[in-house]
């Protein structure tokens, strides 16, 4: 069995439950979870986290499949396992966890299940199907290893020679992740009116918790923002390689992340550099700069996190002899 395809109209997905009548919104949630019938368990999930989610009708594509996967696999395991989805019993849901960490899976990878096996029987309840609770009083243990130890940013060095083997558009991106600190969706997102090179400005629009945010350049992005735009910016008739340009609005030809991985592993392969994908260039970005301003709420602010926290954990981390200059006078 496969995902529900998610074609981007939550709305629709939504009102297929929600224009039900009590009684058939019922009926039909229960023979959906009695027969572990994936696709309508997924399309009553995806219904209700657009209906009852704290985005809604908003909730971004990424987060919606996200959510779909994490409810197919446990629904998939409760099928192996011969547990009844509208009557599970008292251990079943620790049990599944306990699944997932013995086959080595991260705590953080596991809170994500959770979440969704969890949203799955949110709306089971919000169709008065069950009422069902099993994830509520799990316990999932805490990773003590700091995100930048898990997954490092690149290094400079590594920076500096995919530069010089990536091609414009491959090069413009790492310039974006690695020194605007920008998100892949929000780089693959951005509009020629986004990018203002005279000024160093960014303009962020709708990124994570679709907040609006305006972050500075660096000389370098700023520089090649300008050749970027000469190449490739509507309004000119031909590139320097004869092709014409195309007249979208869109900064990046590619708007999605499977292409815009090809391309980037491609520079990276050929400057000889392990590509861990992109949010290693978003770390640098955020490490690089904290050991300059030494300021996490500054850097915070640069990369778009909510919280400070988020930036200490596992974007940026000052050295451990960072106060050495400070106290060389005491």
């Amino acid at each position: 069995m496969t995902l529900v395809p998610y074609q981007g109209d939550l709305l629709a997905i939504t009102r297929e439950w929600t224009a039900l009548h009590d009684d058939e919104l019922r009926r039909r949630a229960v023979k959906a979870a009695g027969e572990k019938d994936i696709p309508a368990l997924l399309s009553l999930t995806t219904a209700y986290l657009a209906h009852q989610g704290g985005s809604g009708v908003l909730t971004s594509p990424k987060t919606v499949r996200a959510y779909q996967l994490g409810a197919r696999q446990f629904v998939e395991y409760a099928t192996a396992h011969a547990i009844s989805l509208l009557r599970p019993g008292r251990h079943d849901a620790q049990t599944y966890i306990n699944h997932l960490l013995a086959a080595g899976r991260a705590p953080a990878g596991v809170q994500l299940k959770v979440a969704a096996a969890g949203c799955l029987y949110r709306a089971l309840r919000w169709a008065g199907a069950t009422d069902a609770d099993p994830f509520r009083d799990v316990k999932i243990p805490k990773d003590p290893t700091s995100g930048l130890i898990k997954r490092p940013p690149y290094a400079e060095d590594e920076i500096a020679d995919v530069l010089d083997h990536a091609d414009v558009q491959a090069k413009f991106l790492l310039f974006l992740l690695a020194h605007a600190g920008l998100r892949i969706s929000e780089a693959l997102s951005l509009e020629w009116s986004d990018l203002d090179e005279r000024t160093r400005r960014i303009h962020v629009r709708q990124g994570k918790g679709r907040k609006d945010r305006r972050i500075a350049m660096s000389t370098s992005l700023a520089r090649a923002t300008r050749q970027y735009r000469a190449l490739y910016a509507p309004g000119g008739t031909e590139h320097t390689d004869g092709k014409r340009r195309t007249e979208s609005s869109h900064v990046f030809r590619y708007s999605n992340y499977t292409t815009a991985r090809f391309h980037l592993r491609k520079a990276f392969t050929a400057a000889g550099v392990a590509f861990r994908g992109f949010h290693p260039g978003r770390k640098y970005a955020g490490t690089r700069l904290l050991q300059q301003i030494k300021d996490f709420g500054r850097v915070a602010a640069h990369l778009g996190h909510a919280s400070v926290d988020t930036t200490r954990k596992g974007y940026a981390q000052l050295a451990a002899d960072d106060l050495k200059d400070d106290l060389a006078g005491w």
